[in-house]
């Protein structure tokens, strides 16, 4: 067991601080490469409260790819421990490398493809032109589109490769779905890729995602699945490389490059720790946000125009009302912890 924790503190520790000496070499590169928006977001939302609340001169001088230094070093990470394993074997190597076919290889290949996906969207924005470049409805939908591949790949790799059929319920056993495993994992994938749009203030998306990865890596460990949790707190660990760097003033930000690996890839986490149903409570932040694009949309639509918020997403609503930035995201922080915390003691209590 002992050995067990230091398997999924070690190379956690080690992308830490590898994030943390890739970081400032990558700054330079998207910087001197202009790495960002080319249009502002007021000019599809040209309300006062937007208007207030968003800093044009800094969203058009910030990069917006940030969150390439999570998958780069997420990948740095796992191929130096698996080589590590090659090149100088030993029990010690050998147990040190948390790559393998049955734990790690779909969550890592979730990531890689998602967030590659996420980086052509940001060059779209960077360097390209028309409305694409402006992420209009289309756009957004064929990244949806995109997305659902991707889960239809996964969800049949998870009923076809790994014989997952079925969902644990809390307290109650398992849930027969047979082939419907397949949608329903790409319902759940593209949920969790809708709670991107949280990415909206300096250093809530990084706080909330490395609490929610880091909750995955103990849910992990209490199911025994070692590499499994290593991996997870791998991810967590640079996710606070990221945060260090986007704490405000954001040297840049995570962009689509890093909101969409992720998400997707916490949802592949929830399936392979058979824990999707507690995924709401640990991903609770993400559920709320999305929530309230969704009740935002759902009034506009219905009330002739009228509003449930000032602002969605949420995080918006706060600080039109007169919260400041940091108290918003410092209080999404506490919150993302907490359930975090308790969706631990779910799994391992049901």
């Amino acid at each position: 067991m002992y050995f067990d924790l230091v398997k999924i503190f070690l190379p956690t520790a080690f992308a830490f601080f590898l994030g943390i000496l890739i970081t400032p070499i990558a700054t330079h590169f998207f910087y001197k490469y202009k790495m960002w928006k080319k249009y502002s977001r007021s000019l599809d939302c040209p309300t006062p409260d937007f208007t207030k609340i968003h800093n044009e001169e800094s969203e058009l001088n910030t990069p917006r790819v940030g969150g390439m230094i999570i998958w780069v070093t997420v990948l740095l990470t796992t191929a130096i421990f698996y080589l590590a394993s090659l090149l100088f074997p030993s029990e010690y190597t050998e147990k040190l490398n948390f790559f393998s076919r049955n734990q790690t290889l779909i969550p890592l290949f979730t990531l890689l493809i998602g967030s590659l996906i996420g980086f052509w969207d940001d060059l779209i924005q960077i360097y390209g032109d028309g409305s694409f470049a402006r992420d209009d409805a289309s756009w957004r939908k064929w990244k949806a589109f995109l997305v659902a591949l991707l889960a239809l790949f996964i969800g049949s790799w998870f009923y076809y490769k790994l014989g997952m059929t079925s969902i644990h319920i809390p307290f109650n056993g398992e849930l027969f779905l047979g082939v419907l495993i397949i949608p329903f994992f790409m319902i759940v994938a593209l949920a969790t890729f809708s709670g991107g749009v949280i990415d909206g203030i300096d250093g809530l998306s990084g706080g909330v995602l490395a609490s929610i990865f880091a909750a995955y890596s103990a849910i992990a460990f209490a199911n025994n699945q070692i590499d499994l949790a290593a991996f997870s707190g791998v991810v967590s660990g640079v996710i606070l490389v990221f945060l260090w760097f986007n704490i405000p003033p954001a040297r840049f930000y995570m962009g689509e490059t890093g909101m969409m690996g992720l998400t997707i890839t916490l949802a592949t986490l929830a399936f392979l720790t058979d824990s999707v149903l507690i995924l709401p409570v640990v991903a609770l932040p993400l559920v709320i946000t999305t929530a309230s694009v969704l009740i935002q949309l759902a009034s506009k639509k219905w009330r002739n125009g009228k509003r449930v918020f000032r602002l969605a997403p949420l995080h918006h609503h706060f600080i039109a009302i007169g919260w400041s930035p940091f108290k918003v995201t410092m209080r999404y922080w506490v919150l993302s912890v907490v359930f975090s915390v308790i969706g631990i003691i779910l799994v391992i209590v049901s």
